[in-house]
């Protein structure tokens, strides 16, 4: 398939820039090996560069810009043009994951891996996610939201707080990586927690524990009614009191993972098939990974999407699928399949005039 260009965007502007660029490195690897690659490295200002080899800046990364043009894509300031066939965008959290790369995707007119503007922009807000997920009769754990400039009184608050239950969970809504999330036991504790998760975001949730909570993944690729999920893994926090930034990427003792997961045969139905239900609803399609809580008496409750999840070799989406008997150069060769579907079926609408 050397005959189609993609061109694989990491890096970016957010919290999650360094695990974008693992994951890319990845990525790239393995479709080098049937593909022609354009690695497009996108740095903390803002700023894309075409690079030989996924990785921090170099001197001889050349700087490009996203153009609509018909014979190529990209454009250096040295005249250089590239054109990738497909984009597939390796990228976490805000102006990656969140609709706004997909908008400019859309507007180029070239097709790309992944869900698209609508359910990655409601994929990012944990809150309208919940929401909708709930109404179509999948469990969430009680919350309650808080934004910036509410001049919120605290000792209310701490009542309120208290009438969900401690441990609460106090994060940023449209975070990824569990950045800014702080687990608050104790009301004295719940201000710090606030203070901390508005650094990153004047939107956050407070949401209740989950008794002796299980974290539990679910892959999911495909769209409307070809959705495939995999089999669930379980992750489980070493040296933290929760799956944090830390037990993700700093600790390499940060956590320990079974695939698939100890839980009851019909629990992991039961979480599959949720995870199809809010992939349909959201209007996903390419690629993502559902995160699950589940408690000591057996329930489980809907946590949050990823829409475009870590992809690297130690990463939860990949390694579910190979737990699932998927190999996961055919995982990415699917993915690429259905941006050129997707992107040749809304070519195939009528517009009326």
């Amino acid at each position: 398939m050397k005959d189609i260009t993609i061109g694989i965007i990491y890096g970016g502007k957010s919290t999650e820039h360094e695990v974008s660029v693992h994951s890319a490195a990845y990525v790239c690897d393995i479709l080098e090996q049937k593909y022609k690659i354009i690695k497009i490295f996108i740095s903390r200002e803002g700023k894309w560069f075409v690079q030989e080899k996924c990785g921090p800046l170099q001197p001889a990364d050349r700087e490009v810009s996203p153009v609509i043009c018909k014979d190529y894509n990209l454009y250096a300031l040295d005249g250089q043009t590239y054109k990738a066939d497909v984009f597939f965008p390796v990228l976490h959290g805000a102006m990656g994951e969140d609709g706004t790369m997909q908008g400019l995707f859309e507007i180029l007119g070239v097709p790309y891996v992944g869900c698209g503007v609508l359910t990655s922009a409601l994929g990012m807000d944990k809150e309208l996610c919940k929401l909708l997920a709930s109404f179509y009769g999948v469990k969430i754990a009680p919350y309650i939201k808080l934004e910036k400039d509410d001049n919120y009184d605290l000792p209310y608050l701490q009542a309120a707080v208290g009438g969900l239950g401690y441990p609460v969970f106090v994060k940023p809504v449209s975070l990824g990586s569990s950045v800014g999330v702080t687990r608050v036991d104790a009301p004295e504790d719940l201000k710090p927690a606030i203070d901390k998760a508005f650094k990153y975001q004047g939107s956050i949730l407070i949401e209740k524990g989950v008794d002796k909570a299980r974290e539990v993944f679910c892959a999911v690729v495909g769209s409307g009614k070809n959705i495939h999920t995999s089999l669930c893994g379980e992750l489980k926090a070493v040296n933290s009191a929760f799956f944090d930034y830390k037990a993700k990427y700093e600790d390499p003792h940060g956590c320990d993972m079974k695939i698939p997961a100890d839980i009851p045969q019909e629990t992991q139905d039961e979480m599959r098939k949720a995870s199809a239900l809010v992939f349909k609803v959201l209007r996903g399609c390419g690629l993502a990974r559902m995160d699950f809580l589940l408690g000591s008496d057996g329930k489980f409750y809907f946590s949050e999407i990823n829409t475009l999840p870590g992809m690297s070799a130690t990463s939860l989406f990949p390694q579910l699928w190979q737990a699932s008997g998927k190999k996961y150069e055919d995982i990415l060769d699917s993915l690429i399949k259905s941006a050129f579907d997707r992107k040749r079926e809304n070519e195939s609408y009528s517009i009326e005039r």
